[in-house]
């Protein structure tokens, strides 16, 4: 029996981490007003953590970055169809930084899963997804106690309403996560 060694294709690379900027703006569109602070109930976060246990934290890392630099050049990227430029100097900056942070420790997590165990996939995928959306809300916090001037415990108080929500999004990601790396296993080969 002869092991095949999985070599590395940037270009397919590049089409993982254009599908998965797209997919994370394609979810834009599904935005739901919670609060008096302007943040949206939004499956982009949970985009964000599918991109980075899925490809990992280079590829999810440039993925996002993609996402987030075509909002830089004016392309409506966001909820309620605002750009990245417009989201900057809003409350939600915190949430736009985090982004950037959380995929990589979705996939800095997800990628430290030892290989052929499916058990030990379903925790780490779990931690990870767990780890990003903490992530997401500490950065969130941070960026509405800068732009929002709200105290700690008022910046953490806006993040209540979506814990639940946000808790269901992310069984469904770790769900999509798991039988696409468990189906597609060559993904995780191509650090």
């Amino acid at each position: 029996m002869t092991t095949q060694k999985t070599s590395s294709n940037p270009l397919l690379d590049v089409a993982y981490i254009a599908v998965f900027a797209a997919l994370i703006i394609v979810l834009a569109f599904v935005a739901i007003p919670v609060g008096a602070a302007g943040v949206p109930i939004v499956l982009q976060n949970a985009a964000v953590i599918l991109t980075g246990l899925i490809l990992g934290p280079k590829r999810g890392f440039l993925a996002v970055a993609l996402f987030l630099g075509l909002g830089l050049i004016g392309l409506p990227v966001l909820s309620g169809g605002k750009t990245t430029l417009a989201a900057i100097a809003g409350p939600t900056v915190g949430y736009l930084v985090g982004y950037l942070v959380a995929v990589v420790v979705a996939g800095l997590i997800s990628y430290s899963s030892p290989k052929g165990k499916p058990n030990a996939l379903i925790a780490f995928l779990i931690v990870a997804g767990l780890a990003a959306l903490a992530t997401q809300y500490l950065c969130g916090t941070i960026g509405l106690m800068i732009r929002s001037d709200m105290t700690i415990t008022a910046a953490l108080a806006v993040n209540l309403p979506f814990i639940i929500p946000d808790l269901g999004k992310l069984a469904a990601v770790v769900v999509i996560a798991y039988s696409v790396l468990r189906a597609l296993p060559d993904i995780r080969s191509r650090r």
